[in-house]
Order: structure tokens, then sequence, then C-alpha cells
């Protein structure tokens, strides 16, 4: 007979895994367990964030609604390069999939060229200003990061080739067999695209993941029970003055039975406190963005990050441009070379930023940053110096 705390160990290490690749494949060391525990993890995730897990033979797919729409710090990243996508690669990922879901079993790199550029002539991208064209490496960039998106995400698999010769060459092809059955469970959504009318994208993101209104006390309360799981579960902070007056109110009430919830299936501790809470992971490994991190990025994010949390109001960026300098000759001995170059202050310091806004611990209004709240944790205090005492 399984160990109950074995058992409970495997569910937590499976609800882990789906948290951090919300789709996953058999290739992926933790899919036995998600397939092991599948009853217990969909009904806890339908139970508490009104998300739907649909796990088969090959795939494990927790259908994730997002608690807000308008978070922009959350880029897909190119696999290797780790850039965030800009809008023309989020464009050609788009046709890339409306392509591959008319293709045969396997595509070439070639073919899937060709559909794209097929499908970008359509008048409404041209009205947009998107133009593709694959005539340099430049422009084929975008698919081929595009592409190892896909191949991360088991969409693709690799049967031939490679893509850093079709980067230097369009001629050198590279062959994929295409996973239809992940490819279908990559839209995660409440309704189909085409039943949308609403031309606005804005308008149409909220209209895709829009939900069912709760017609009476029970449903509203399990809804708010969803909403606020999902951000705790999502965000790094949830912080109560930005949230609407029912979901303070609910979660003020609720928070140690939620965060509870939470912490017996994943592990992540919370950490309450009068602004907000924060489920912290103990083993740093349920976040795409890590505080504090090795190297010259590293540490400049941490000395920034110092310097808001005790500073007496906003600062600019050029104010803090002007620290990162300062700070790249106090640390040059451990700082990378070109850090003291001119304009690597302000490529620091954009990276610095982008970091802690992610991290939800800044605010930022055109040149003007503040800190928030949870960013006084990483204020460092001046040190003690103790005389020592003299012997007699």
């Amino acid at each position: 007979m399984t160990d109950p705390t074995d058992l409970q160990a495997e569910r937590r290490r499976a609800a882990r895994a789906l948290l951090a690749s919300p789709l996953m494949t058999s290739g992926n060391d933790d899919f036995r367990l998600v397939r092991k525990h599948a009853g217990e993890l969909a009904a806890w995730f339908t139970q508490e964030t009104g998300w739907r897990l649909v796990v088969d033979t090959e795939t494990a797919r927790l259908h994730k609604t997002p608690a807000r729409l308008d978070d922009a710090t959350r880029p897909a990243r190119a696999p290797r390069t780790k850039v965030p996508f800009t809008r023309r690669r989020y464009v050609v990922l788009c046709l890339a999939l409306a392509t591959l879901e008319r293709a045969d079993a396997q595509i070439t790199l070639g073919r899937l060229a060709d559909g794209v550029l097929t499908a970008a002539g359509d008048p409404v991208l041209a009205a947009a200003g998107i133009e593709f064209r694959m005539d340099r490496r430049e422009e084929r960039s975008d698919l081929v990061a595009a592409v190892r998106l896909l191949l991360e995400w088991g969409v693709l698999h690799r049967v031939a080739g490679d893509e850093e010769a079709y980067l230097s060459e369009a001629s050198n092809d590279v062959l994929y067999d295409v996973r239809r059955r992940v490819l279908a469970t990559l839209l995660a959504s409440t309704r189909g695209p085409s039943t949308i009318e609403a031309v606005n994208p804005d308008h149409r993101l909220a209209a895709l993941t829009a939900e069912v209104a709760p017609d009476t006390d029970e449903l509203r309360l399990r809804a708010l029970r969803h909403r606020l799981t999902r951000r705790l579960l999502d965000d790094p902070v949830v912080y109560y003055a930005e949230l609407p007056e029912d979901e303070r109110a609910y979660l003020v009430s609720q928070r140690h039975a939620i965060t509870r919830r939470i912490t017996e299936l994943t592990g992540l501790v919370a950490e309450l406190r009068s602004e907000g809470i924060a489920m912290a992971d103990p083993d740093d490994e349920l976040t795409d963005v890590r505080m504090p991190e090795q190297g010259t990025d590293g540490h400049a994010t941490l000395l920034v990050a110092a310097h808001l949390a005790t500073a007496d109001g906003a600062r600019t960026e050029p104010q803090l441009v002007e620290l990162v300098r300062q700070l790249a000759v106090q640390h040059r001995s451990y700082w990378r070379k070109t850090a003291a170059e001119p304009a690597a202050a302000a490529e620091l310091l954009a990276q610095a930023l982008d970091r802690l806004t992610a991290l939800d611990l800044i605010t930022r209004d055109g040149d003007s940053v503040t800190a928030k709240p949870a960013l006084v944790r990483y204020a460092l205090a001046a040190p003690t110096i103790r005389k020592a005492r003299s012997r007699s």
C-alpha cells in the first residue's frame, strides 16, 4: 500500500509541474504523475480556480484563464535568446498555427514559410501595416523564433535539418512532424474565436475569456474565490488596494482558508502583510522571473531595487541611469567589462525596471518610477559597527 505522505508529495509535484507547464506532453518527466493524479488535480482546479484540466495518453492541458487581461509583463520569449516576442512575431506565430491546422502530418520549414506568406496577404494585415517577406535573415528569424516556440511546446517535432541553416539560406530546409493532439489543445478560451464579432483586440480578448455571469449568491462567492485564487497562483503579489471592493472584502475574510488550500496542493508559502498577499516558493521554481539573480544584470537590478525601496518618493529614469553609471564604477571589479560603456547604464536600467515591473514591485508613469510596498523587502539596512570590548 502506498504511503499517504508519498501520494501527497506526488500530487504536489504534479500540480507544480502543471503550473510551470500548463501544456505538457508525454516527454515531460512529470507527465506520469499528472496522469496518475489527474482526477484529484482536475477536481481541485475546477473547485478552486475554475480552470479545466484535460489529460490523455499524450498530453495534459491545464486551460488557464488569466486573472488580468491587461498584464503585458509576461510576453512569449524566443527559447534560445529569451528575447520577448514583438508584435510581428506574435502575428507570425498565429499565421504559422493557422497553416499547421491545414497541413499534412509532416511539413517543411519552407512550406510553413509559404503558408505564412500566403496568409499574410490578408488585406486586414496590410491595413494594419504588417507585411512579411522571407528574403533576409532578419525576416526569417521571426518565423524561426515562432517555430522554436512550437518545438518547445511540443506542437512540432524536428525530424531532420536545423533552423540555423535556414536562417543563413532559405534553401536549407527542415522537416517536422505535426503533433495534432498537442496543436488541438493550444487554445484556452471559453468560446471559439470565429464566433466573436468584435473587431477591437481588447474587446475580442475579453469575449474570448468571458465566463457566465453568476446569478446566485453561492455562484458569486465561487466566482470571487476563482478570481482570487488565480491571482494568487499567477501574480507575484496581490495588493488589497488594487482589488475591486467585493474581491478585497472576500480576500480579507477568506485569506487564511484560500492560502491554506493553495499551500496544501502546491507547497507555496503565504506571506500575509497589511498591504496584500504573496505566495512565495521556497524552492524558487514556480517563477519565470527571479529576484535576485546572479550576474551583472541581476546585481544591478538588486541594487536599483534597494535604492528605490529606501528612496523618499519617486525617482526619474535619468536619475536612475546616473545611479547605474555610478554603480558600474563602484562594482567594476565584479561586473562585466561592457557595463562601463557609455550606453550600458541605460540598457542595464531598462532590464532592471522590466524585471521589477514584472514582479509587481514598482509602478512606472512616463519616466517616473515609484516603489510599491512589496519592494521594501529588498531594502538594505546600513551595517552596524560595534566596538570591540577591551580586555582587562
